[in-house]
């Protein structure tokens, strides 16, 4: 992808549907008695391999733009997979579907691409053999082998905050016997304790501690899926940073533990304004952004846990503006689709950008400009993402190499930006 320096940033959005919601639902809507109807479902390339991987357990599925339609049958009737589930390069889906099959009587086997296959699956497949499934893995990378069967019910206290692994923990609960708990030690997404209501499945959730029971019947739901606000925060900034910048994101997901990049840019002094236009089952509404001089900003180690696909884009709001963002406690951006800390690092300081890197996170200095270059995105599609709003921002041209890896979220986001940069020329 090559692009070259933006003179004025513009534009009314709306996304496609939220990424971990969409994964959540397909699920969900699999283990329900019933057809579930999602609209403005995710177009990215990782809950595609989610309904694939549905699919190969037996699951009927249709999908027409961005409708879907699963057709759920009760965990009882998902069927063991001929070949392995290709999780492609999507963690959530393989750590959301290892808790479904655990409670299956049949062998199943996850894999994924080259990325997926170096990162970490012990964290998922340790309480999923406590509540009675065997795993294996080949050190502790994918591929992940589960054995499932006959579940019982535990009280889990994780030792790392994921939302992906409390996901996998509360989905594989729904088939064991008695009531199972689990105690998170920070603040996680709780897309899956707010859906399962909606499927009618009891939830209770005391302080950092989320339970339910097995045996619930999941009910059918129809449901349009807000837009990614991941994926809006990369609009966010490029409305921040670049000249006579004004965006407007509309139906936008606004659950209050995905939007702590907001929080993080308004103490950088950033111009945002949001608004609600629902709140059930997931907070709903818009967002404005408008060009601002940034400056510094401590991110706390509570707030890493909601940052994880942020802090890319909030680096590149820091070079562009004028004070010093330091990210600390966030050992966890080294085992994603890449080393991100690395990958940040590298690509700001071939654009001019002044970086330290630090075993647990990331200083970044301002210096209020960056220069065009050739950048890669080692193939993790929010740090090709976060390169691109930069170059937009940066003198000359920009070149991201293996850009390509943006249709892993938001297949759409090179023609948003195009269409952000054309507005009142």
């Amino acid at each position: 992808m090559r692009l070259s320096q933006a003179r004025r940033f513009r534009g009314r959005f709306t996304l496609p549907g939220d990424k971990s919601l969409s994964h959540r639902l397909a699920i969900m809507g699999a283990l329900a008695h019933g057809e579930s109807v999602f609209t403005n479902f995710s177009s990215a390339d990782d809950c595609a391999a989610t309904l694939r991987c549905l699919e190969a357990l037996g699951v009927e599925s249709r999908r027409k733009d961005r409708r879907v339609e699963v057709v759920g049958r009760g965990a009882e009737s998902l069927k063991a997979a001929a070949v392995p589930l290709d999780a492609a390069n999507s963690g959530s889906t393989l750590r959301m579907l290892a808790g479904v099959v655990a409670g299956r009587p049949f062998r199943t086997t996850i894999t994924g691409d080259a990325s997926l296959r170096r990162r970490p699956v012990e964290r998922v497949a340790e309480p999923l053999r406590r509540m009675g499934a065997r795993t294996s893995s080949a050190d502790g990378k994918p591929p992940l082998v589960i054995d499932g069967g006959p579940l019982k019910a535990m009280h889990w206290a994780m030792t790392t905050p994921s939302a992906q692994v409390k996901s996998a923990v509360l989905l594989a609960a729904l088939q064991a016997e008695g009531r199972t708990t689990v105690v998170e030690p920070a603040a996680t997404r709780d897309h899956t304790e707010r859906l399962l209501p909606a499927f009618d499945v009891p939830v209770e959730v005391q302080g950092s501690a989320v339970s339910v029971s097995g045996g619930a019947r999941l009910h059918p739901v129809t449901l349009d899926v807000p837009g990614d606000v991941s994926s809006a925060a990369f609009l966010v900034v490029a409305g921040l940073v670049l000249p006579e910048a004004f965006v407007r994101i509309d139906k936008v997901l606004l659950n209050p533990r995905r939007t702590a990049f907001l929080d993080v840019l308004r103490r950088m002094g950033a111009q945002i304004e949001t608004g609600l236009d629902t709140t059930d089952p997931e907070p709903v509404g818009w967002i404005e952004a408008r060009a601002s001089q940034l400056g510094s900003a401590v991110v706390t180690a509570a707030e890493v846990p909601a940052l994880i696909d942020e802090v890319p884009i909030l680096a590149v709001a820091a070079a562009l503006g004028d004070g010093e963002l330091v990210v600390r406690d966030a050992a966890e951006l080294r085992v994603k689709e890449s080393d991100r800390i690395a990958t940040l690092a590298e690509g700001l300081r071939r654009l001019g950008g002044a970086v330290d890197e630090h075993p647990d996170g990331l200083t970044i200095h301002g210096r209020g400009r960056l220069t065009g270059a050739t950048v890669r995105s080692h193939g993790d599609h929010r740090i090709a993402m976060a390169m691109a709003v930069a170059a937009l921002a940066a003198n000359g041209e920009t070149e991201i190499e293996d850009a390509g890896c943006i249709a892993v979220s938001f297949p759409e986001f090179p023609s948003l930006l195009e269409h952000g940069r054309k507005a009142e020329r």
